[in-house]
């Protein structure tokens, strides 16, 4: 091997060593808060960073986006996460997308109808379909489960449907667990969640929405229509602290991009 080449490798050698001492000298709490819908995204990212950095404490706080955001505005918590891009009523914040999150469209395990188009949801959640025979299923009335006001998961969905302050609900929700135990044990059910929240859930299925799967490939590519981002929220401007910026910078890296996949998102990195 050329000198040359010798002394490269030794001096890339020696700044991977210091990389991996960095981030393993890294200590401090860090707080996240918000989305419901980004708990297992938000908790597999958080247990193998205090892993490999056990010097670090990462809390999470399910409290919903609005409440999130709010939450990193005011300075409660480092890093807010949103189910939702940011409006533009929300000034002095940033937001970086983590991931992308396709919305599934659930009902219970045993109704027969398995495909809906975006106008079929729209009309069902606005009260202009109100039976399942009329969408060629059983003679059942349709009961519309959704979230509550300030939900990330309720405003992509409202704002992919055009159905924004429209919707007719039996139930209004405050998580998205809720929601799947709400759909799953009435069959005339119907409501929306996560796709990471959906999978291996056995008491509902996700249907097509206009012939297309919710799957992590649909989202990517964009042929599933119902989808949002997953967003970290910062504020505009101000640095965050040593450990919660080494934690930021690792969960939107391309090395947590497994992690995030195993959680059921879509990583962007």
């Amino acid at each position: 091997m050329k000198a040359k080449n010798i002394v490269t490798l030794f001096f890339a050698l020696l700044a991977v060593v210091a990389l991996i001492s960095s981030c393993g000298g890294v200590q401090g709490n860090v707080a996240t808060n918000g989305s419901t819908s980004m708990e297992k995204v938000i908790g597999v990212l958080s247990e193998q960073f205090m892993n490999d950095n056990p010097n670090v404490n990462i809390t999470y706080d399910p409290t919903g986006s609005g409440t999130g955001i709010e939450a990193v505005k005011n300075g409660t918590c480092d890093i807010g996460l949103a189910s939702r891009a940011l409006k533009s009523s929300e000034t002095g914040l940033v937001g970086t997308v983590l991931a992308l999150d396709g919305i599934a469209i659930i009902v219970n395990k045993d109704l027969s109808v398995g495909d809906l188009t975006v106008q079929n949801i729209s009309d069902i959640f606005t009260g202009k379909i109100t039976n399942w025979k009329d969408l060629g299923g059983e003679d059942l009335e349709i009961s519309c489960i959704g979230r509550e006001a300030g939900s990330g998961t309720r405003d992509g969905f409202e704002s992919v449907t055009e159905t924004k302050d429209a919707c007719i609900l039996a139930q209004e929700l405050t998580s998205t667990g809720a929601v799947i135990s709400a759909v799953g044990s009435n069959k005339n059910a119907i409501g929306y969640a996560s796709l990471s929240a959906v999978e291996g859930q056995d008491a509902i299925k996700a249907v097509k929405v206009d012939g297309v799967d919710c799957s992590e490939a649909t989202v990517r590519d964009g042929t599933y229509k119902i989808q949002r981002p997953f967003t970290l929220v910062t504020r505009e401007g101000e640095e965050l602290s040593a450990a919660a910026k080494a934690f930021f910078d690792y969960i939107t890296s391309s090395v947590a991009n497994d992690l995030i996949r195993q959680a059921g998102a879509v990583p962007v990195a």
